[in-house]
């Protein structure tokens, strides 16, 4: 058991995050765990906290759920052995997951099935689609044989919520991401597209002086929630020493999130947009940014598109050996967004890293001016996440909105905030300032044939259900309003910036 195990996480390591990750030995040992139970036992010491490139692995969530579905098979194969039966591997979740409403009463769902590259027999036969109306339970699921199902009966004005496993003989897989829609009868549909998919560990320093994981340069992003996390680290000196436990040296960190279930990407956020759409009086379906950038779903049917973008940026693995993962706006995507516009669709997009996650791709960095209208300024733009609208005729009368920047039970936290601008003659405005130092939040752009609003913030951090619809309505509003509304609004926008500066 202790071999088969180990075989299988070092093959899989290799393949997929170190092709020189040390195996070491095995010890058939008097070790009280292991030899009491009466059934099959084995000890496994994966990782070293004296080592920090483990606790790297060890605090990546992609990490984590690839190790014990390594150990999984391990169990698997070894059950195989004994008794003489062939093993089939759970798949793996569904991916490019997508839903609308057709004609105002039927809901199609769509998606696509995910092979393992490192293993043959985890290959998905059957799926499973679970439903859920506005805030209830989920059902007991639809069992399907193909990549679609076709949901009659539509509800109006409720939002139902999907997700999708895979299965075969050997188990269900974990689920897909949420996608939601709503239909409100006689009015105009709104795509919501879903790219945050981003999980994390925190940002590390490492020198030969200082190591260790630094919470203000960037928090992680648990895939759903996390358990383990105890609290900041407050001592990075490499050579400081362990004392004693109350002492611990390098490493060191506080405990007062000890008891805290820590919020990260819960992979559900259409939902949450969707509920403010549909408050502020229009009808919404939502897709996956990979199901939006394959054609998926047809962009002739919707002129407005709601971007999340959450802390999506680019993510380097535990051992750099590979491209970052989880960067903004990769190019289908962001060819399909400007073929979007170019059909006349208006854009609103929102997340902590639009600007910063840009920088290092100069046809990026152009997309972003060209077609949306914002460039970068800053990051760390704000610590207390207040910003008020300064446009008064756009988004209201100095109207307050604060958003979560630290931990909360209900939703991650974007500690660092980028600071955007109006892309140069653009004709672009800003409409939102973080309260704290007047950077620059939010701007928003009136073109001929189709306009744009751009936060520099995760519209979903924003905790108030009631400021959320407030905001939500005032964006759709402005796409709504002609451009003689927009260049009065313009005029005094640009006035009271002046003024703030």
């Amino acid at each position: 058991l202790a071999d088969i195990i180990q075989t299988q996480i070092v093959d899989d390591i290799y393949a997929k995050y170190d092709p020189v990750w040390n195996r070491r030995g095995m010890w058939d040992a008097g070790y009280s765990e292991a030899w009491r139970p009466n059934v099959p036992t084995a000890l496994l010491e994966l990782l070293s906290h004296h080592n920090f490139l483990d606790m790297k692995f060890g605090n990546d969530p992609q990490f984590r759920f690839d190790a014990s579905r390594s150990i999984y098979k391990g169990m698997l194969r070894f059950l195989s052995a004994q008794y003489g039966f062939e093993y089939v591997v759970q798949p793996l979740p569904p991916s490019h997951v997508m839903a609308e409403v057709l004609h105002g009463k039927v809901i199609r769902i769509k998606w696509q099935s995910v092979l393992d590259p490192l293993e043959s027999t985890a290959v998905p036969e059957k799926f499973m689609v679970y439903t859920k109306k506005d805030n209830g339970g989920w059902d007991d699921g639809i069992l399907l044989d193909g990549q679609q199902c076709m949901i009659p009966s539509v509800d109006n004005g409720v939002i139902y919520s999907f997700k999708v496993t895979s299965l075969n003989d050997g188990g269900e897989s974990f689920p897909s991401e949420i996608v939601s829609v709503c239909n409100v009868p006689d009015t105009k549909k709104i795509l919501v597209v879903n790219g945050f998919d981003r999980v994390s560990g925190p940002e590390t320093l490492e020198t030969e002086k200082y190591l260790g994981f630094v919470d203000a340069w960037g928090k992680s992003v648990p895939d759903a929630y996390d358990l383990s996390y105890i609290g900041s680290q407050y001592d990075f000196l490499a050579d400081s020493k362990w004392l004693d436990d109350d002492s611990p040296g390098n490493g060191a960190s506080y405990g007062d999130m000890e008891t805290q279930v820590i919020v990260g990407n819960t992979k559900d956020y259409p939902y949450l947009h969707g509920k403010a759409i549909v408050a502020a009086g229009y009808s919404f379906d939502s897709a996956s940014d990979e199901a939006v950038a394959l054609g998926m779903i047809d962009l002739e049917n919707y002129k407005i598109m709601d971007i999340i973008y959450g802390e999506q940026k680019a993510t380097p693995w535990p051992k750099p050996i590979k491209e970052p993962r989880f960067r903004v706006f990769p190019r289908p995507f962001a060819a399909t967004v400007e073929d979007f516009t170019r059909l006349g669709g208006n854009v609103f997009l929102s997340g902590a890293y639009i600007g910063t996650d840009l920088l290092d791709d100069t046809n990026k960095v152009a997309f972003a001016e060209r077609v949306l209208k914002y460039r970068w300024r800053t990051d760390h733009a704000s610590r207390s996440g207040n910003v008020y609208a300064n446009n008064t005729l756009l988004f209201g009368d100095d109207i307050n909105y604060s958003f979560v920047t630290d931990f909360h039970p209900e939703i991650y936290g974007a500690e660092n905030p980028d600071g955007i601008e109006p892309s140069e003659d653009s004709g672009a405005v800003t409409v939102m300032r973080y309260t704290e130092n007047n950077i620059s939040a939010a701007i928003a752009w009136n073109g001929e044939e189709y306009n744009t609003v751009v936060l520099g913030f995760p519209f979903e951090c924003i905790p108030s259900e009631d400021s959320r619809n407030t905001l939500m309505k005032r964006i759709l509003d402005f796409f709504e309003n002609d451009q003689d509304i927009f260049q009065v609004a313009t005029k005094d926008g640009r006035k009271k910036s002046s003024v703030n500066k």
